[in-house]
């Protein structure tokens, strides 16, 4: 049977040592327990005893027996003749010598450790398998890594890789149909004509309904937004959800819809029953949450930037413009009215009082009477009227002209949308679904409207005090509407109100976990956390850490020579330019000089030889055999994404692998997320075990994350305008995680410049590969004490840079301790009993972040919106205040963490710009119309990062040793500082030939110093 589902690393490891066991790997499979240490002491020859020790943790480690024993990794045999006692390691090349020897060793081993042939535990591992793919999504490749997980800790022999390749998509296409079936006989004949019916093309339409459902709305405008609530209608009118599914997991519905949704309609439409069935059903179930989801991403962008917000800026630009005229009228009256208070009443001399045509000669003296005339004049015109008249006229004006763009949909929002509320937000949706009959009166009056929804005084004004309708007991109706639908979309943003069912504008409350659910997970995540179980507990350890580091501080500030309180203020000194070690410049320039030049596509296919990071990629069927020289276009696929230059220079027509439709079908079938997020694991793990990497690049504990921003200059609902960085245009931000290895971790991509605070979190917690890390460092402007609780409460530290100190006050437990030179800046008491109070509220949230049940970005806004804390949003507060506090303390007494902090955000700066120099076509803008293409083409750009990252490292280490063969004597700290993101020997642009170089795993040679490119 064929193997070629698996990838070539599955292969090679299958019952084999892949490499040597790591220390705990020999700890938990070699180390000989009283019983198989006494076993293999009664053997008669040292080579058998040793053979008999090594074939048990050879069994326990992979699952079955070596023919060849003697070919185990010399860091296993020497570790199992300690154990043995009396017996040379190179000895055990002696033990294959008689094979029934180990043949009997064999059984006997089988017998004491239990283990059984892979006949007798088939059905089980079926069962098995079988209940994965009920609850996963896992495709044949990680379902086989489970099976063989399985088979080991059960103590089943493996069989041959064939037998298990071969099991696996059989289990899991019988399971899938399975699945299809079940969902399939739950659809009535109603509905199935109406799935059916989506995939056609109606009379007098370009593309299928099917088509037109899965195009969000792009048209941010009144008519955009009216089509857009319409087509969620329409969608919603099917009521797929209305079938009962209970039996499937939402995992598998939710792989039938990005199947489907990546399906061309033609496509769709060939597939076999209920197979056909189970995916439309799965499609536009997804599909009427996620034009909810579209319909409310496109009010929110329209009442950011079109709406409210636009009204603002017109208002503002508009006294902007009259500053001059008002500023010089204002001028003139002023004299003048100086002129009269420099005046006495009685002149010296005169007979009485000054009289006004005295007064009229005084004034002209220093402004004409036509001057005056003409500056009350542009007053009159630029200041607001007096008391009796409109004082918000221009506001008024502004929203008029906007409301015919919000009267067409005001009545779909109400009706279309499933909105739910909590208490506070249950006024704004009752005003919402009556504000249809409000517009609808002739005469609107304030018996109408809501109260609760003036409480702001603006809108009050706006609404009761328009001085043409209040006379007679009415309202302004736009502005009303306006009030509404503003209100609204604040309420929206706190998740007061939500979309039921949605996504992005769904509850996140409802996703927390609860009841039964959460209390048979408590102990999981308070374990896994490090937690304990009381707030007490956890707080009375905090407070004597706090203290300590207080004092610590305290006593060590007056010889601080870069830190002190000064004016009751912080006070840090800015770092000089660390001193580079002797030699670093001359070394540095010696490795890049070496650095082989070599083209992008070249060093793709080289890093594949290496590392096998295209066979991540798996066919979205999860089923299809791997197509020939798939590799290749591959590679072109990622050179066509992360330089943005689109498929037109990377095809070849006359090459199999490189035609056009070849490349188009791969793209489909193989290029994409789960993908690109596999083949980055790889990356970061090959990386991880190159020497100068795993030696003196860092431990991978410690990331960084930082956004990059694009402009994207077409329409895209995820694409924000900010002047700053993207001009007049608009664009989306990649806030990405980077380790100190100077391997991306992964990323997510947010819209236009939204404060980084929210995604980072959600960034940290979804990385995709390699260790963990337990400091996170981000710049200034990404943190706030709700940020700091939630890192703290699962299990990060979090490090930012502080760009001004001297703002910052330090928080304590006890009031009445004494801090010494710290007592000025830390008079703020940390307030214990709100996180008593939330504590389960906490745990809660965080073992919903932890198991990916909610995105930290809801929570953050929907504890804290528009400078507003909820009641367990002031409980993550102060719990960051200690953390705040900390973090603080180390800054201020430790130099090194400082540096640390700048040096590792000066790692993903320049990994920036190495990104810049690669994703260079069509001035390096994003060009996606949709969320999911951006997620794409930056997930490329990350891939291709870390890709040249991994052969940098590669030959910087190959560098690094010939150097020190030449006698140069690298130290430690020179390693360190030594760059993996140089990328001037890298030629990214040209006509782009895709053949194999240097795919036998060796390296190509390095150029001599001063001389030219060696091959």
């Amino acid at each position: 049977m064929s193997v070629e589902n698996l990838s070539e690393e599955q292969v090679a490891r299958y019952g084999r040592f892949a490499g040597d066991p790591t220390p705990q790997e020999l700890e938990e499979f070699f180390l000989l327990d009283e019983t198989a240490l006494e076993l293999a002491r009664t053997k008669r020859r040292g080579y058998n005893r040793l053979g008999w020790a090594v074939q048990w943790g050879t069994v326990r480690m992979l699952g079955m027996f070596l023919s060849q024993p003697s070919q185990v990794p010399e860091v296993v045999a020497e570790f199992v003749a300690e154990q043995v006692g009396g017996v040379d390691a190179a000895s055990l090349k002696q033990y294959p010598d008689r094979l029934p020897t180990q043949h009997e060793h064999a059984r006997e081993i089988r017998g004491l450790l239990g283990f059984r042939e892979f006949d007798a535990a088939e059905l089980d591992l079926r069962a098995f398998v079988a209940g994965r793919v009920w609850v996963s999504n896992e495709g044949p490749r990680a379902l086989f890594d489970r099976a063989v997980v399985w088979l080991i800790k059960h103590r089943v022999l493996l069989p041959r890789i064939t037998t298990l390749a071969r099991l696996v998509p059989e289990v899991r296409a019988g399971e899938q149909a399975l699945i299809n079936a079940v969902m399939d006989a739950e659809v009535s004949p109603e509905l199935r004509r109406t799935l059916l019916g989506v995939l056609t093309v109606p009379d007098g339409q370009r593309v299928s309904t099917l088509e037109r459902w899965r195009t969000p709305v792009r048209d941010v405008s009144g008519r955009g937004q009216r089509t857009s609530l319409l087509l969620a209608q329409e969608i919603r009118e099917t009521n797929a959800r209305g079938v009962d599914l209970w039996r499937v997991p939402e995992v598998k519905t939710a792989e039938l819809a990005r199947f489907g949704l990546a399906t061309k309609a033609p496509k769709l439409r060939e597939l076999a029953e209920p197979r056909r069935t189970a995916t439309l059903l799965s499609i536009v179930r997804h599909l009427e949450s996620s034009s909810v989801d579209d319909a409310l991403t496109l009010f929110d962008v329209l009442m950011s930037t079109k709406l409210l917000a636009r009204a603002q800026r017109a208002d503002v630009k508009e006294k902007l413009r009259t500053w001059p005229k008002l500023r010089k009228a204002a001028a003139k009256v002023g004299a003048a009215v100086e002129v009269l208070l420099e005046t006495p009443a009685d002149a010296e001399g005169s007979a009485g009082p000054v009289s006004v045509a005295e007064a009229w000669t005084l004034i002209e003296q220093v402004v004409t009477r036509q001057e005056l005339i003409e500056a009350m004049a542009d007053l009159a015109e630029v200041l607001p009227p007096p008391a009796d008249g409109d004082a918000d006229a221009a506001w008024r004006s502004q929203l008029m002209e906007r409301y015919a763009t919000v009267r067409p949909f005001i009545a779909l929002l109400g009706d279309v949308v499933p909105w739910g509320t909590t208490e506070a937000g249950a006024p704004v949706i009752a005003a919402l679904e009556a504000l249809p009959t409000v517009v609808a009166r002739r005469k609107p009056a304030p018996a109408h409207v809501d109260a609760r929804l003036l409480a702001d005084g603006t809108w009050k004004r706006l609404v009761l005090g328009n001085p043409e309708l209040a006379p007679a007991g009415l309202i302004d109706k736009s502005a009303w509407t306006f009030c509404v639908l503003d209100t609204l979309h604040t309420a929206l943003k706190r998740r007061d109100v939500f979309a039921l069912g949605a996504d992005v504008w769904g509850d996140p409350r409802a996703r927390l976990l609860a009841g039964p659910e959460w209390s048979a997970a408590r102990e999981k995540v308070t374990a896994g956390l490090d937690l304990p179980g009381s707030a007490e507990e956890h707080l009375g350890e905090l407070r004597l850490l706090l203290d300590e580091t207080f004092r610590h501080v305290a006593e060590a500030l007056p010889d601080n020579a870069s830190a002190s309180v000064r004016d009751g203020r912080l006070r840090v000194d800015r770092l000089d330019a660390e001193i580079e070690p002797t030699g670093m410049k001359s070394v540095r320039d010696a490795v890049d000089a070496m650095m082989p030049k070599v083209d992008y596509p070249e060093l793709l296919l080289e890093v594949h030889a290496h590392t096998g990071v295209f066979g991540a990629f798996e066919h979205i069927s999860g089923l299809a055999a791997r197509r020939e020289d798939l590799e290749i276009s591959l590679t072109a696929l990622l050179v066509s994404k992360s330089t943005n230059i689109g498929l037109d220079p990377v095809v070849k027509p006359g090459e199999a692998a490189l035609t056009r439709g070849r490349l188009v079908g791969v793209d489909y079938g193989h290029f994409n997320l789960p993908g690109i997020t596999a083949a980055s694991a790889l990356l970061v793990k090959g990386q991880g075990e190159i020497p100068i990497a795993r030696d003196h690049w860092g431990g991978g504990l410690v990331a960084s994350a930082d956004g990059m921003r694009f402009a994207v200059p077409v329409r895209n609902l995820h694409a924000r305008p900010n002047r700053k960085y993207f001009g007049n245009g608009r664009g989306a931000t990649w806030l990405n995680v980077v380790s100190d290895r100077v391997m991306g971790l992964g990323g997510i991509v947010m819209p236009g410049t939204l404060r980084d605070s929210l995604g980072i979190l959600d960034a940290v917690i979804n990385i995709e590969a390699g260790i963990r890390p337990e400091v996170v460092i981000t710049d200034t402007a990404s943190y706030s004490d709700l940020v700091f609780g939630l890192f703290a409460i699962l299990g990060y530290q979090f490090s930012p840079r502080i760009a001004d100190i001297s703002d910052a006050r330090l928080w304590r437990f006890e009031m009445n301790a004494d801090y010494g030179p710290l007592e000025a800046v830390s008079r703020q008491r940390i307030q214990t009993e709100k996180i008593v109070a939330h504590w389960e509220d906490m745990l809660r949230v965080a073992g919903s972040l932890q198991t990916g049940r909610v995105r930290a970005h809801d929570l953050l806004r929907m504890m804290s919106t528009d400078g507003r804390t909820t009641g367990l949003g002031e409980a993550f507060a102060h719990y960051g205040r200690i953390f705040k506090t900390l973090h603080l303390l180390q800054y201020i007494d430790d130099e090194a963490y400082r540096r640390m902090i700048g040096v590792q955000l000066n790692i993903g700066e320049a990994r920036h710009a190495l990104a810049r120099r690669i994703f260079f076509g069509r001035l390096g803008e994003l060009r996606a119309g949709y969320r999911e293409g951006m997620e794409d083409q930056l997930g490329a750009l990350g891939l291709a990062l870390n890709a040249v990252v991994y052969w940098n490292s590669l030959y910087i280490d190959a560098a690094v040793n010939e150097l020190e063969a030449q006698g140069w004597g690298l130290s430690s700290e020179i390693r360190a500082r030594l760059s993996p993101l140089g990328f001037e020997h890298i030629n990214f642009h040209g006509r782009y030939p895709i053949v194999r170089t240097h795919t036998d795993g060796q390296l190509r040679a390095l150029r001599p110093l001063g001389g030219e490119q060696g091959e």
